[in-house]
């Protein structure tokens, strides 16, 4: 049994998030490979507390069983273990953890959420023990951030969430008995707008420490992947959550992430490799999982400059012109960029999120062309979109 749990704060729980997944398709389509904590196939009865939960259960109350991306990403997984001719040898585990409105520093070790996770998942060990069954974690998805964004709590969030993973890779060791490291699967949280001190052309901004620390441990920690940033996608009244078609359609690029994994292929997304500079020129090498980079403003919406600006630190963007090359972006500049900050999407109107307001960028692969979704009788192409990033312009040595 492989068990692949996501953990955070409101979105990891779907709130919102108007549930899309019929559970007995689910079930059915899934043929019986998925199944929740309690190995069994009774989704949708999360709660806060296992008592309130095992009360949710018994009186048959799905209220607020919401979109999970997890719904999406065991459809992914559990495909692909059929199509490897695994249907009578791998199941998958997956349910969510965490809790809403909390800092990055509430989730921890120790916290009340942190060790209903743990419980949850020691109990679903011994279930698949007591079965004669082995039982793995080899990753989890993390979706947490906007409340570090706005508030600023966690005062090194790359560090915490490194923590955190280390943590976690050790609390769930000591249970399971494996061997291989848990990889954590992070989504990007992009909802800068949401803080009252945020500016978009500013040189240095606060709000950014977060996606930015997402996105480096994704590039520089082997035990950290991609599943995808939250911009391209439609949100609750354009604000924190995203609804449940795109919980699905996040879930589906998750799920590539985890068989990318199981195939020992590293899935780092599109994000930034390497800024450097020549002359007037910011040039920005990119991990292009499926070549080649496109501009695309149909999906979401034109933002200046498609996303990037150059900030010098007087606070005057720079920027005037943007091209694709291969694997790079070249970023034209009135002057010498050096000293200056590049950046991508950090833009974005007053309180707004997604695809047509919010912090956003217009820069994909072409993932799409391979795989895609229907949902609701609509096909999603489903594109690596860029990393929201935002990054020093050094002297090139």
């Amino acid at each position: 049994m492989l068990a692949i749990p996501v953990y955070g704060q409101s979105v990891a729980l779907g709130e919102e998030a108007i549930r899309v997944t019929d559970f007995d398709s689910l079930y059915k389509d899934t043929h019986h490979l998925v199944v929740t904590q309690n190995l069994d196939y009774e989704f949708g009865y999360y709660s806060d507390t296992h008592f309130k939960q095992w009360m949710k259960k018994i009186l048959n109350d799905r209220h607020r069983a919401f979109e999970l991306s997890v719904y999406g990403m065991s459809e992914v997984v559990a495909n692909y273990l059929r199509n490897k001719g695994c249907r009578d040898s791998l199941m998958i585990c997956t349910f969510p953890g965490g809790q809403g409105a909390a800092s990055i520093v509430d989730l921890g070790k120790g916290s009340v959420g942190y060790k209903k996770f743990l419980a949850e998942i020691k109990d679903a060990y011994e279930k698949a023990k007591s079965k004669g069954w082995n039982f793995e974690i080899p990753a989890f998805c993390w979706m947490q951030g906007e409340d570090d964004v706005v508030w600023g709590k966690s005062l090194n969030y790359k560090k915490d969430l490194k923590a955190f993973q280390m943590d976690l890779n050790r609390d769930v060791k000591a249970i399971t008995k494996q061997r291989c490291d848990i990889v954590c699967i992070i989504y990007q949280t992009n909802c800068l707008t949401l803080s009252k001190k945020y500016v978009a052309g500013a040189f240095y901004n606060r709000e950014t420490s977060v996606p930015q620390g997402q996105t480096e441990l994704i590039r520089d920690d082997s035990l950290f992947m991609a599943s995808g940033p939250t911009y391209p996608y439609t949100f609750v009244d354009e604000r924190v959550h995203i609804d449940g078609v795109s919980q699905k359609r996040l879930g589906y690029l998750t799920g590539l992430s985890v068989v990318n994994l199981l195939e020992s292929k590293p899935a780092k997304g599109l994000i930034p490799l390497k800024v450097t500079s020549s002359g007037d020129t910011v040039i920005v090498q990119f991990n292009v999982p499926n070549p080649p980079l496109v501009i695309d403003t149909i999906e979401v919406l034109k933002a200046a400059n498609y996303g990037f600006s150059v900030i010098d630190n007087r606070n005057i963007n720079i920027l005037k012109k943007v091209i694709l090359h291969n694997d790079q972006v070249k970023l034209l500049c009135t002057k010498s960029p050096v000293g200056s900050k590049v950046k991508y999407a950090v833009n974005g109107l007053r309180e707004k999120s997604g695809y047509k307001n919010g912090p956003r960028g217009n820069l994909r692969d072409s993932q799409g062309k391979i795989f895609n979704v229907t949902i609701q009788k609509k096909v999603y192409p489903l594109d690596n979109w860029c990393y929201q990033f935002d990054e020093l312009v050094g002297l090139n040595r």
